[in-house]
């Protein structure tokens, strides 16, 4: 067999190169449009960005994600021939969208070197316990303008007439209203002042005798039962105490950078 020569075996794999280096490049490429690629890093960019929201990857999402950047793609080439990236207004936005980007991947930076630790959120969970603790009140009321109104359904109560009848008809405040003025059990502390004074004066199944006024209007309270202050277990509010503590360390680190900041402008506030 007759041996290739050494001239003849480069360009076979030179050859064999060409024939090659297409296919390795559509590998990496979701489409040519107008022949110009489109890389399979934006498709993948642009999932991240979705599945951060939430919303799982999925093959019909990773299908949507591939037209969105092919037609994106036929769209910038379209505006780029148009010249509307020389226009100053594309030129502004474009500067408050680097600067929005950037903003955000400073906080977003800054989060994940300083997550908030499991001896940070015990301390909190504690901390909350402890303010929850004493006796909740479950209460319902009945809620109007004027004092001669509430005196009047209060000696309707008095005369026979329900207390959760009078409150569906009569109180004004509709959250309550609906379900006989029934605030359910709550801490006293909830309340506006005038209200829960005369709610912790109360005893199982007593009603105010006298209209109670606040700033809301002028109340009739009944108390319906007490119970020992309920906290749920550290499991059940993890989720949310870390997200609290996270945005409070979020809102330091910006105040630090305002502080430190040297600028002749005024906030507002």
């Amino acid at each position: 067999m007759k041996k290739l020569s050494a001239a003849a075996c480069i360009s076979l794999t030179a050859l064999c190169a060409a024939l090659v280096a297409p296919l390795a490049a559509s590998a990496q490429n979701v489409a040519v449009v107008n022949g110009k690629t489109v890389p399979k890093t934006r498709v993948e960019a642009l999932i991240t960005q979705i599945t951060k929201q939430g919303q799982p990857r999925t093959p019909e999402l990773e299908q949507q994600a591939r037209d969105e950047v092919v037609l994106r793609e036929m769209f910038m080439q379209e505006a780029e021939k148009r010249g509307v990236a020389a226009s100053a207004d594309y030129k502004s936005q474009m500067e408050l969208a680097r600067q929005t980007i950037l903003i955000r991947e400073l906080f977003a930076d800054y989060q994940k070197k300083n997550p908030v630790t499991d001896a940070e959120v015990a301390a909190e969970y504690d901390k909350l316990k402890a303010q929850a603790s004493g006796t909740e009140y479950r209460a319902r009321h009945i809620l109007v303008e004027k004092e001669d109104e509430a005196k009047g359904l209060i000696a309707k109560i008095k005369g026979g007439a329900k207390f959760e009848e009078i409150a569906k008809k009569s109180s004004k405040d509709t959250g309550s209203a609906e379900n006989g003025g029934d605030l359910d059990f709550a801490n006293p502390s909830s309340y506006v002042p005038e209200f829960s004074q005369a709610l912790v004066k109360l005893k199982k199944g007593e009603m105010t005798e006298a209209p109670v006024k606040s700033q809301f209007g002028f109340h009739i309270i009944k108390l319906e039962d007490t119970r020992e202050a309920k906290f749920p277990p550290l499991e059940e509010v993890k989720a949310q105490i870390q997200q609290r503590l996270g945005q409070q360390k979020l809102g330091q680190f910006r105040d630090e950078i305002r502080a430190k900041a040297k600028t002749d402008y005024k906030f507002a506030n």
